[in-house]
């Protein structure tokens, strides 16, 4: 079968088109016939061998599916390999039924980006009515769908930042109530006023750098932000204990890897994220359907922050 395979590290120029033996599924396991593969910013760094957890060679990439049993039942997982190919193996345990009218880059969506937004604002961020809550890089997979997320739990104002005029657009049509460049020299200010002047209640951040620092600084008494990525490949200043304590606020990590230890309350996620879109409650920014053969050129868009929405591959071209 066709797969993109990974036989040394490095740039967008170690990721080819090749032939592979077809994976065979375990107990546990169905093989799926893959009709969209997800693309995420984290599959950048595994090329890299920069991600959470070392890679090994030769390696398939790809975490997230969508696609067909061959006893015809529709499924999307997450797996932690071998996604950018014509057929995948996933678990049983930690594959969820797609109805037939979610198509299948909505499907995909859903997966990392959409699971780790709703985690982010019903668990990590414990979004409660009322509240402010800021979220960062709002154009991309995850904030596209924070944003929706965050309205639709009662959220009193949503303020999005993003890199470009037009990114900043996109999330005030995805119901922001205020947009903001993460760029301003001070950011802290730049959140507060976009907030009426007050601090914030919660900040999903996935920056890194001095963003983290200084939305930490705008946070209320009782604040929390919930980190879950570093775009920016820049480690944060180190977070005061004190000047925490100072204002009762909470920094928190969260890795969508961790909550399938709960893979319930994933599957629950995922069955209320597909209804919200059938009752048309819920969008995905689509940021690009591509044929496997270009992958290469994905990665590179994809690391040099030229994309917004979810991207996805066929395998199937």
């Amino acid at each position: 079968m066709r797969a993109v395979q990974i036989t040394e590290f490095g740039g967008p120029e170690v990721v080819a088109v090749r032939e592979v033996p077809e994976p065979r599924p375990g107990p546990g396991q169905v093989l799926l016939d893959v009709e969209r593969c997800g693309v995420n910013f984290a599959d950048t760094l595994l090329r890299e061998n920069g991600y959470i957890v070392a890679a090994a060679l030769p390696l398939v990439p790809g975490g997230e599916v969508v696609g067909r049993t061959t006893d015809g039942r529709r499924l999307a997982a997450m797996i932690e390999s071998g996604g950018y190919a014509e057929k995948a193996v996933v678990s049983e345990e930690f594959a969820f039924p797609v109805p037939d009218e979610v198509d299948a880059v909505t499907a995909v969506a859903l997966l990392a980006q959409g699971l780790t937004a709703w985690w982010l604002i019903n668990h990590t961020g414990r979004v409660r009515p009322g509240e402010s809550v800021v979220v960062h890089a709002a154009a991309g997979g995850v904030g596209s769908l924070a944003v929706q997320l965050a309205k639709m739990s009662g959220a009193g104002r949503v303020i999005a930042t993003a890199s470009t005029p037009e990114k900043r657009e996109l999330a005030l049509s995805l119901g922001a109530d205020a947009a903001v460049d993460p760029a301003v020299e001070d950011l802290t200010t730049a959140l507060r006023e976009a907030n009426g002047g007050g601090p914030v209640d919660v900040v999903l951040e996935m920056t890194g750098g001095r963003v983290t620092g200084q939305s930490i600084a705008a946070l209320a008494p009782f604040g929390r932000l919930a980190f879950y990525g570093m775009a920016s490949m820049v480690e944060p200043e180190k977070v005061s204990p004190r000047e925490l304590q100072r204002r009762s606020a909470t920094v928190s990590g969260f890795w969508l890897m961790d909550a399938f230890t709960r893979p319930e309350v994933l599957a629950k996620a995922y069955a209320e994220l597909t209804a919200r879109v059938i009752a048309g409650e819920l969008s995905v920014v689509r940021g690009g359907d591509y044929p496997m053969s270009e992958v290469r050129r994905v990665h590179e868009a994809l690391r040099g922050r030229r994309t917004s929405g979810k991207l996805v591959i066929d395998p199937r071209r």
